[in-house]
């Protein structure tokens, strides 16, 4: 097994608890979508996360367009996206929170200067940014290390593709086996693993025993190396993947 010298954290949820603020903003926007169509049906951030948990939204357009067999325009979409983008961070300014630990940890990490870091996620480039600046992790990395399936490709994307994870290990010179993904959700767990990179699964952010639980099992049926609860078990979790 070659030594494991790069972790990539994915930020929503595992990094910053940004989805519950985040799916609020998306909510009034897939409403006034739906509206504008005259589809009754209406969200709540809560139900949109049980729906589209894990994908940006860009993805959540397009699968609220196969869901109610609608088509929006590019420029309708693109339009959304941007109004999406600064909704979103307007809220995060506002109220984001670090996960539980993670600040710690990440000093810790960044301390031992034992491993590279850098930030894979499926937001856009100014949310993502946005929300680690918010709670004080931007010190922990190089800003060319944070990631972006919305923005850093040629073509946007979101997870469970694998293209930004790909995209984050040629700019940083790694073999997937060189590095460990953190992520908390099945798209982003997916998008690692198809990347052929080993992930631990982070169920910390998930509200109650029952859903940390259920979480737990289905990270590890997509093949999560091993299942994280807490920060504070970082160190055993990585011990356990670098002994494999």
């Amino acid at each position: 097994m070659p030594k494991i010298t790069e972790i990539f954290f994915d930020c929503d949820n595992t990094l910053v608890l940004s989805e519950e603020l985040a799916f609020e903003a998306c909510a009034d926007l897939a409403n006034e979508i739906l509206e504008k169509r005259n589809i009754p049906d209406r969200y709540t951030g809560e139900q949109l996360i049980q729906d589209f948990v894990g994908q940006n939204f860009r993805g959540m357009m397009i699968s609220l367009q196969a869901k109610y067999k609608f088509e929006m325009s590019k420029e309708e979409l693109e339009e959304y996206v941007t109004k999406e983008e600064d909704k979103v961070i307007a809220k995060l300014n506002d109220k984001a929170q670090p996960c539980v630990g993670a600040n710690e940890q990440l000093e810790k990490i960044y301390e031992s200067k034992k491993y590279g870091l850098a930030v894979v996620s499926s937001s856009a480039l100014r949310r993502v940014k946005a929300s680690i600046k918010k709670v004080g992790q931007d010190k922990y990395f190089d800003p060319d290390l944070v990631f972006s399936a919305a923005s850093s490709l040629p073509k946007p994307t979101s997870k469970p593709d694998p293209a930004i994870y790909l995209h984050a290990l040629e700019v940083c010179k790694k073999k997937p086996e060189e590095v460990v993904a953190i992520e908390d959700s099945k798209s982003g767990a997916l998008s690692a693993i198809r990347a052929g990179i080993p992930v631990i699964g982070y169920v910390g952010s998930y509200p109650g025993d029952d859903k940390k639980i259920e979480m737990a099992q289905r990270l590890e049926e997509l093949g999560a190396k091993v299942i994280m609860k807490d920060w504070s078990e970082f160190e055993q979790c990585m011990q356990q993947i670098e002994s494999a």
